[in-house]
C-alpha cells in the first residue's frame, strides 16, 4: 500500500489511475476494498487512489496483498452521508472522502472518479470542482438498461441529475447519449429516441415537440439516427439504443424498474417454494434461471455516468456489493481507456453550430403550429 506521497506520473506510469471514494457505500468501506480486489485482478494495469478514513482503511488494505503496490491511500476524515443536503456539501464538503476523490480528477492525478455516495451531493461536488464542459447547459446522468438489443443494454439519460430540462437540454442529452453509446456500447450510429406518452407526433408537452424538431435537425451532426418519439414500453426494446428524457421522468422510470425486478424475483421464489412439484420444476429450470439471473443481474451493469463535466465520474449504487463496485470501476476504466471525455468534448464542440441551427428549426416549427 502506498502512502499518498506519489506523484500522478508515478501512479499512472504503466496504466490508468482511478480515484475511488471508499466511504460512501451503504455496506461500509469493506465492500469498496473487496471491489478493488476484484478490479485489481480484472484490470492488471490499473492503479487506484482510495479516499477515506485511514484508521479504517489501512487494516483492510493490509490484508489484501493484491493491492499492495496498486493503491495509494489518501486520508479524508469526514464522510458525506445519505442524509446530507447537496447545498450543505457544496459549502462544507472539504475534508470528506467524496470531495477528495473528485479533487484527484480535478488536479489531474486520476482520469476518473467512482463513488457509492449520495447522488445529489456527488453531482453538486462534481459540478463545483470539475465545472461543466464548454457548451453544456445541464449535465446528465446516464444509466445502462437491460434490453433485447444484441449488446444486451440500452442507455437512458437523464436519470436524476436535474429534474427539469428544456428542449435545448434534451438536444444536448441526445448528443451526449449518442457519444456514450458509440464508446460504451460500441455502436457506430446509435438510434436515439425521445421519451413521450406516445409515439404520435401530436402527443406530449410543447417542449417535447420543440426538442423533437431540434433533434431531427441535428441528428447528422450528432452522429445518430433519430427514431422520433418512444414510449415507456420501448425502453428495453430493440427499437432504440439511447432514450432521452428529463431527470424527473428518467429517475422515476429507473426506480420503478428496479422495484419491479425485485418484485418479480420475490414472486418467483414464492412460486418455486410453493410445493414439491414447484421445487422439482425449479430444479429442472435451474440452468435457464441462472442464465436469466446473470443477464438481469443489476450488479453487472452497476454505475451511472455523469456526462457534461470536465472529468468523468461514475456513480455506483449505494447498496452495491464487491461485484457491483468492481463493475462500476471497470466501467470507469473502460471509459478512460477509450478517451471518452475527450471524444465527448469534441463532439459537443463540433455540434454546437448544428445545435444552434436546430434551435432555429425548432422555433420555426413552433411558430408554424
Amino acid at each position: 500500500m502506498a502512502t499518498g506521497t506519489e506523484t500522478p506520473s508515478d501512479l499512472g506510469a504503466s496504466g490508468i489511475v482511478i480515484s475511488v471514494d471508499a466511504m460512501g457505500s451503504d455496506r461500509g468501506p469493506g465492500a469498496v476494498v473487496a471491489g478493488l480486489v476484484l478490479s485489481a485482478v480484472a484490470l492488471p494495469d490499473a492503479h487506484f487512489i482510495l479516499h477515506g478514513d485511514e484508521a479504517q482503511l489501512a487494516p483492510l488494505l493490509a490484508r489484501e496483498q493484491a493491492l499492495a503496490a496498486r493503491v495509494t491511500l489518501r486520508h479524508a476524515p469526514r464522510v458525506v452521508t445519505m442524509q446530507d443536503k447537496p447545498s450543505q456539501v457544496m459549502r462544507h464538503g472539504l475534508g470528506t472522502s467524496m470531495w477528495s476523490a473528485i479533487d484527484s480528477v480535478k488536479e489531474g492525478e486520476a482520469r476518473v472518479a467512482v463513488s457509492c455516495g449520495n447522488t445529489g451531493a456527488l453531482m453538486a461536488v462534481s459540478m463545483i470542482r470539475l465545472r461543466k464542459l464548454p457548451g453544456v447547459n445541464r449535465p446528465a446522468i446516464i444509466c445502462h438498461w437491460p434490453s433485447r438489443n444484441p449488446g444486451g443494454f440500452n442507455v437512458m439519460l437523464d436519470v436524476g441529475a436535474d429534474i427539469k430540462a428544456e428542449a435545448t437540454d434534451l438536444l444536448q442529452y441526445a448528443t451526449m447519449g449518442a457519444s456514450y453509446a458509440r464508446n460504451g456500447l460500441k455502436l457506430t450510429k446509435p438510434r436515439v429516441g425521445l421519451l413521450n406518452v406516445g409515439t404520435e407526433e401530436h402527443k406530449g408537452r410543447a417542449e417535447l415537440h420543440l426538442a423533437h424538431a431540434q433533434m431531427a435537425a441535428a441528428a447528422e451532426a450528432g452522429g445518430y439516427d433519430f427514431v422520433g418519439f418512444v414510449e415507456g414500453s420501448d425502453i428495453p426494446s430493440d427499437r432504440v439504443d439511447v432514450i432521452v428524457t428529463d431527470g424527473f421522468t428518467g429517475n422515476i422510470a429507473l426506480k420503478t424498474a428496479e422495484g419491479t425486478a425485485r418484485l418479480v424475483s420475490h414472486f418467483m421464489r414464492q412460486a418455486f417454494n410453493a410445493g414439491i412439484m414447484s421445487k422439482f420444476a425449479a430444479l429442472l429450470a435451474m440452468n435457464s434461471l441462472k442464465r436469466l439471473q446473470r443477464r438481469m443481474d443489476p450488479r453487472e451493469s452497476n454505475g451511472g455516468v455523469f456526462l457534461g463535466l470536465n472529468g468523468t465520474v461514475v456513480k455506483s449504487h449505494g447498496s452495491a456489493d464487491a461485484t457491483g463496485v468492481a463493475a462500476a470501476i471497470t466501467m470507469a476504466y473502460n471509459l478512460s481507456e477509450k478517451g471518452f471525455l475527450e471524444r465527448l468534448a469534441a463532439r459537443v464542440a463540433s455540434t454546437g453550430r448544428a445545435g444552434q441551427d436546430a434551435v432555429s428549426v425548432g422555433a420555426e416549427a413552433k411558430t408554424s403550429e
